[in-house]
């Protein structure tokens, strides 16, 4: 499905699971490269971007986390984290990492490859949706531009995750309405992918970090018991808090 073979860095020390993840991915018609630690993983990133990276986080030397860090401070390369531990998800979804998804281990490699295809429907569906004539949303010191898949405070620039700024376009598209987790999860995968709560939370959190540092603190309101919705969007600046729409 779609036109161009996409490219995917699978990153692991262990060849068994680049083997069974390599032969996963190559079945589901996906074209791949393999790294075998994290050294050799930004060195094939450099060499030829590819369109995401399979990364795992316990590797010798230097890890998942500090590859990702790194790839983070160049650009938004779509990342899925192989964990070992389901408590390591919030570090990995967090504050500088901003990981678009996670499979915690053991997994299923058809699991992987469904994940996968979900972030790179997701990239690839950049200039297809439906959007406002002239292509931007704003909302107060809010700014997106979903042509260009491109997030702005006042007028800076801020870094988004494929997934993050999925989530943030979904809020902004309909101001007013209040969307329950669910709801998120469907317009990121749609229906039916196991996707927990935590997960959006976690996304929510790293969103409101990224647009605090830059004095965005109002951007998702949490409406207790239902989910998130857009906030005012007015930032902090000198007066008081303002009142959410």
């Amino acid at each position: 499905m779609g036109d161009m073979q996409r490219t995917i860095l699978v990153v692991d020390d262990d060849p068994h699971i680049r083997q069974l993840l390599v032969f996963a991915l190559a079945k589901a018609g996906l074209d791949t490269r393999e790294a075998a630690d994290g050294e050799a993983a930004l060195a094939a990133v450099a060499e030829r971007t590819p369109d995401l990276v399979v990364l795992d986080i316990n590797m010798p030397r230097l890890d998942g986390l500090e590859v990702c860090r790194r790839l983070r401070a160049q650009g938004d390369l779509p990342i899925l984290f192989l964990s070992s531990r389901d408590d390591e998800i919030d570090r990995v979804l967090g504050i500088e990492l901003g990981a678009d998804d996670y499979v915690v281990k053991p997994f299923s490699p058809r699991e992987v490859t469904a994940r996968v295809q979900a972030i790179l429907r997701r990239t690839s569906a950049k200039g297809a949706e439906a959007v406002p004539a002239d292509g931007r949303i704003v909302r107060g010191r809010l700014s997106l531009d979903p042509e260009a898949w491109s997030a702005a405070w006042a007028d800076g620039q801020v870094s988004l995750t494929v997934t993050e700024f999925t989530i943030l376009k979904t809020l902004a598209a309909t101001p007013t309405k209040v969307f329950s987790r669910d709801a998120i999860i469907d317009r990121l995968r749609g229906p039916g992918f196991a996707v927990t709560d935590r997960t959006i939370d976690s996304h929510v959190r790293n969103l409101r970090a990224k647009f605090a540092g830059v004095g965005g603190h109002d951007v998702i309101e949490t409406r207790a018991g239902i989910g998130y919705r857009l906030g005012a969007c007015q930032g902090s600046s000198g007066m008081g808090v303002g009142v959410g729409g």
